[in-house]
């Protein structure tokens, strides 16, 4: 199949392009950007006057509720929502049911999503059995089998011996540790501890559940440099000022970490819980003004590499009761890109800019050599890379609606927002996955 894209405004934030370009696309590859072969004959043709051509976006956690929602045909939908939203690679946490601490599993997921013909899905193995946090899982395994890292989603491991003998086993065979992090025992609340917590009568999550946790992990992470390498730790879902800046001062000291936000703690605080609205029960909790702000302030300058859309979506039955007792989470796929763009309109000179990046480039950096082949030009636009793009028309306006969205998760705090821009068509190795 050829294809070309004629006068889009093409924005690759890897290599800083921007210019208004034809893209050829043949084999499932980008052959050329401004420059189009002379015998280049495509069979489709795709004016994208007036719209930007970015590099496919590149979600660090989205939970897809498979293996163990087939019978709802849950896999189908979520990556019908992906590549609606312009994402061609995501990573699946491993807290599906069953867990994902087998290898069958973790290639019966994979069979299943190349099958689709949608966005890539690069499964996250679970770092323990059971996610109990007690017995390691069989890394090498798990690995074969396709795990790009290992986590524990949000199951904290308490035993802290464990979780050294995880990082050291980490470092000793190459492999991604995955961490979110929350003390066991501070974090069994479902809202920031605060003021309107107290008000409302909501069991409190301290910033301390985040910070003691980190600490802890910085603490053997020194312990295991002075010994050797270290593994590569990214954390998943910062979301307090005091976390940001353990993390910059980690970073600064050489410390091998990366990090990713949520789009919901980017935008939203504890505020927009309004009168114990379930859509805002989120993992972890919306915290207050000053988070937000320290957490879009490591965005810009680098300090958090990622942006990601914490898509996890979920039921009505489990969403209409009482907050406490609602299921957390939030569809998010099909609003992370324009929401991404909100943020960056608002945050100042060159946050458009970053903002693109942390949901293309940085993020494929995150992944680094676990992308195999597709490293070089995963979240970027690279003439003889993968096109794995989409085309984004800046200009379209639209109102989210649960009822529009084609995730089975109709659930989100911004229901009802008004968003600037919305993605035209996706490209997944040259197939063209959604629009047209």
């Amino acid at each position: 199949m050829k294809l070309l894209i004629q006068h889009g405004r093409v924005i690759d934030p890897a290599t800083g392009r921007d210019e208004v370009s034809d893209v050829a696309i043949a084999a499932g590859r980008i052959l050329g950007i401004g420059k189009t072969p002379a015998d280049f004959a495509p069979n489709r043709t795709i004016d994208a006057r007036g719209c930007w051509v970015l590099p496919g976006l590149v979600d660090l956690t989205a939970r897809l509720r498979e293996p163990g929602h087939e019978h709802a045909r849950m896999l189908e939908s979520e990556m019908a929502a992906a590549v609606a939203g312009g994402v061609t690679s995501l990573v699946c946490p491993p807290d599906t049911d069953p867990i994902l601490d087998e290898p069958g599993l973790v290639e019966m997921l994979r069979t299943r999503a190349e099958r689709l013909h949608q966005a890539r899905v690069f499964p996250q193995g679970a770092l323990t059995r059971g996610l109990k946090g007690e017995v390691l899982t069989e890394m090498g395994q798990l690995t074969d089998a396709g795990c790009v890292a290992f986590g524990q989603a949000d199951a904290p491991i308490v035993n802290t011996q464990v979780l050294q003998r995880a990082l050291q086993y980490a470092s000793t065979f190459g492999y991604a540790v995955w961490f979110r992090p929350l003390d066991p025992w501070l974090g069994t609340g479902v809202a920031a501890s605060g003021p309107l917590a107290m008000r409302m009568g909501l069991a409190g999550v301290p910033t301390t559940a985040e910070t003691i946790a980190l600490h802890t992990l910085f603490e053997l992470l020194r312990a295991l440099r002075g010994s050797g390498a270290g593994p590569r730790v990214h954390l998943s879902r910062l979301s307090s000022a005091a976390g940001v800046e353990l993390l910059r001062q980690a970073k600064a000291e050489g410390l091998n970490v990366t990090a990713d936000i949520s789009i919901n703690s980017l935008h939203l605080t504890d505020h927009d819980i309004g009168y114990y609205d379930t859509r805002t029960r989120l993992t972890p909790p919306l915290r207050q003004q000053r988070d937000r702000d320290a957490l879009g302030a490591a965005l810009l300058d680098g300090t958090v590499d990622a942006l990601v859309s914490d898509h996890t979506p979920v039921e009505n039955d489990a969403k209409h009761l009482p907050f406490a007792e609602a299921e957390p989470g939030a569809t998010g796929l099909e609003l992370l890109l324009p929401l991404a763009l909100k943020w960056g309109a608002s945050a100042g000179e060159g946050a458009e800019s970053r903002a693109l990046a942390a949901v293309t480039s940085a993020p494929a950096r995150v992944l680094g050599h676990a992308l195999g082949t597709l490293q070089a030009s995963c979240g970027r636009l690279a003439e003889g890379g993968v096109a794995d793009l989409c085309v984004f028309d800046p200009e379209a306006r639209w109102t989210v609606a649960p009822d529009a969205l084609r995730s089975q998760g109709k659930h989100t705090p911004f229901e009802g927002y008004e968003l600037a821009g919305r993605v035209r068509c996706t490209l997944v190795g040259g197939h063209l996955a959604h629009g047209g």
